[in-house]
C-alpha cells in the first residue's frame, strides 16, 4: 500500500484555497495510527526500534497485537473509558503501544518525561488523577510514593493474548493530556481530543516538504513525552504510513545522532534548534536526508545557510505550542524561507496578530490562532479561569508577539517569562517553588539568561534566610535540590545570592528586572 498523506502537492495558495477539515464525527486515534493499517497492510513497517540491543522492526500487525494485549491488561486493572493513564517511557515501541492501548479503551493518555524527578512526576500524576501509569522498572521506583496509582511494566507482565475492539469515540472526545510549563502556578494540563492528530498532519507534512514520499523514514532526538516528539513525529508518521525510528538518547551527542540516522536509514528528521547548534559546532555533515524540520525558536540566516551546506537542503521551521500546535511552517518545496520568520499559516489554521481587544492589527501584536483549528486544545485540565484567559474572543493567544509581513509571521519575542533552554520550555514558578522548600532559602526569582548554545539557561537569584551565608557549596546544594525533585534539564545552571529581590507592592518578584540583569551579565 502507498502512504496516505493528507495533502497532495500543489501551490501554497491552492492548498489554502482548497483546504477544509474533513474530520469524521466518530474518530479514535488508535484506529488512525494502528488498527486501520493493521487491517489493510499488517506486514508494513511501523517502527524501527533501535532502543534495545540491535534493531527490531515492528510491523503494524505486531503493533496492534501489542496494543490489544496491553489494553486487556489495563482493563483488568480497572482502567475505564475517561480514566487518565500516564505513559512514563523513553522512545521505544512500548511507548507508542502504551498511548495506542489507552486510546483503544477510550481513556486519556498522559505523556510523562523520564528525566522528571519524583516531585515533578507526582504533581502531574496527582493533578490528572491518574488511575495507572505504563512505565518501566526505573519508573516504578519513581512512582513508589504514590501506591494508590497502579504501575504496569509491559515487558514484565504476563499479558493476555487476544483482540481488543477499539471503542467508538467522538472526534471531540478527550484523548491526551499534555502538561505545559507556565510562568505562574503549577504546570497546566492541555486536554486534547482525538482530532488533535489530524490537526497536526498538514503542518507536519509541509515541514518535511510533503512527508509521505517513497523511502521516507522519520526520526527526532526529541523525547516522545513532549508534543514535538509525540505529535510532530511519532503519531503523524504512523498515521501516514512513514516508518518511525525509535532510539533512546540519554543525552544528545553528535556521534550517537549520526549512528542512529545511519542505522535507522533516516530520511526525514526533526531537530530542535539546540541539536542543530551542536551539530554545527562539531562541523557535522549529513547526506541522504530528504527533509529537516525545526521548531521552537527562529533560527536566523546564519543557521539556515549552514543547514544548506551541512544537509544539502533548506531547514523548514515550524511554529506552535502545546495548546495549539503546528499552525505555521516553512516549506522549501513551496516557498523560500525568510530568516527570522516562523513561516506561513498552515492550511486549516488561521493565524493573525491581534490587539488587546481581539482585533487583527497590521503592525506588531499578539500572535493568535482562530478557534476552529483541529490541533487546538479543549481546555486546561480543571482550570476554567486559565482556560478563559487563554482566549480573547475567537482567538487563542499564544503569548508570543509578532508581525505578519506578506503572509510570513515574524517572531518579535515572548510575552511571558517561560524559559526556552535546549529546546525545553521551562516554567520559572515550578523551580522557584522547589527552591523555596530548601531551609536556606528565603525568597527566590528564576529567569532565563541568554546563552549561545542553549538559547537560555536557568538562572536563580536567591535571598538567603538570616544567619545563612552564601557559598559555592550551598549553590551546588541548591542545584542538586532541584535536580533531584524536578528534572535534570531544569535546574539553575547559575545561582546568584542577593540581599533583596525587586518586588511589586503586592510582594511579587519583578522578573522583568531580573531578566534585564541576566541579559546584562550575558553581554558583559
Amino acid at each position: 500500500m502507498e502512504m496516505r498523506p493528507l495533502l497532495r502537492r500543489a501551490s501554497y495558495e491552492a492548498l489554502c484555497d482548497g483546504f477544509g477539515w474533513d474530520i469524521p464525527e466518530r474518530l479514535n486515534m488508535a484506529a488512525q495510527v494502528c488498527d486501520d493499517w493493521a487491517a489493510r497492510a499488517p506486514d508494513r513497517l511501523a517502527i524501527r526500534d533501535l532502543s534495545g540491543e540491535g534493531a527490531r522492526e515492528v510491523s503494524y500487525g505486531a503493533l496492534r497485537a501489542m496494543a490489544d494485549r496491553l489494553a486487556l491488561g489495563l482493563v483488568a486493572r480497572g482502567v475505564m473509558r475517561g480514566d487518565r493513564v500516564g505513559v512514563l517511557r523513553s522512545q521505544g515501541a512500548w511507548c507508542a503501544v502504551a498511548h495506542i492501548a489507552i486510546w483503544k479503551i477510550g481513556a486519556i493518555s498522559i505523556p510523562l518525561f523520564k528525566l522528571f524527578k519524583q516531585d515533578a512526576l507526582l504533581s502531574r500524576v496527582g493533578d490528572a488523577g491518574a488511575r495507572a501509569v505504563v512505565t518501566d522498572a526505573e519508573g516504578v521506583g519513581l512512582l513508589a510514593a504514590m501506591p494508590e496509582v497502579a504501575t504496569l511494566v509491559p515487558e514484565a507482565e504476563t499479558l493476555p493474548e487476544g483482540l481488543f475492539e477499539t471503542v467508538d469515540t467522538g472526534a471531540d472526545e478527550p484523548a491526551v493530556l499534555i502538561y505545559t510549563s507556565g510562568t505562574t502556578g503549577s504546570p497546566k494540563g492541555a486536554l486534547h481530543a482525538h482530532r488533535v492528530l489530524t490537526g497536526h498532519l498538514p503542518g507536519v507534512e509541509l515541514s518535511h516538504d510533503f512527508l509521505g514520499q517513497p523511502g521516507d523514514c522519520l526520526w527526532t532526538p526529541a523525547d516522545w513525552a513532549w508534543i514535538g516528539g509525540l505529535f510532530d513525529v511519532l503519531m503523524p508518521g504512523l498515521a501516514i504510513g512513514v516508518p518511525v525510528v525509535a532510539a533512546r538518547m540519554a543525552k544528545f551527542g553528535v556521534a550517537e545522532c549520526l549512528r542512529v540516522m545511519r542505522e535507522g536509514a533516516v530520511r526525514n528528521v526533526f531537530f530542535p534548534p539546540t541539536a542543530l547548534r551542536m551539530l554545527k559546532a562539531e562541523g557535522a555533515r549529513i547526506e541522504d536526508l530528504r527533509s529537516v524540520a525545526s521548531g521552537g525558536e527562529p533560527l536566523g540566516a546564519e543557521m539556515l545557510d549552514w543547514g544548506r551546506q551541512a544537509f544539502g537542503l533548506t531547514i523548514n521551521e515550524f511554529y506552535g505550542q502545546t495548546e495549539c500546535n503546528m499552525v505555521a511552517t516553512s516549506c522549501a518545496a513551496l516557498f523560500s524561507p525568510v530568516p527570522g520568520c516562523l513561516g506561513r499559516a498552515v492550511p486549516g489554521h488561521a493565524v493573525a496578530v491581534i490587539d488587546a481587544e481581539g482585533h487583527e492589527v497590521p503592525g506588531e501584536g499578539d500572535i493568535a490562532v482562530r478557534r476552529g483549528s483541529a490541533s487546538m486544545m479543549l481546555e486546561y485540565w480543571k482550570k476554567p479561569r486559565e482556560t478563559a484567559e487563554k482566549f480573547r474572543g475567537d482567538w487563542l493567544v499564544t503569548g508570543d508577539r509578532g508581525v505578519i509581513e506578506d503572509g510570513y509571521i515574524r517572531f518579535v519575542g515572548r510575552e511571558d517569562d517561560v524559559i526556552t533552554s535546549a529546546g525545553y520550555r521551562i516554567g520559572p514558578a515550578e523551580i522557584e517553588d522547589c527552591l523555596l522548600t530548601h531551609p536556606a532559602v528565603a525568597t527566590v526569582g528564576v529567569v532565563g539568561k541568554p546563552d549561545p548554545l542553549r538559547t537560555e539557561i536557568v538562572k536563580a537569584y536567591v535571598v538567603l534566610r538570616a544567619g545563612v551565608n552564601p557559598s559555592e557549596v550551598l549553590a551546588k546544594e541548591l542545584q542538586s535540590h532541584v535536580k533531584e525533585r524536578l528534572a535534570s534539564y531544569s535546574y539553575p545552571r547559575e545561582i546568584a545570592f542577593l540581599d533583596a529581590l525587586p518586588m511589586t507592592v503586592t510582594g511579587k518578584v519583578i522578573r522583568k528586572e531580573l531578566k534585564a540583569r541576566a541579559a546584562a551579565e550575558a553581554n558583559a
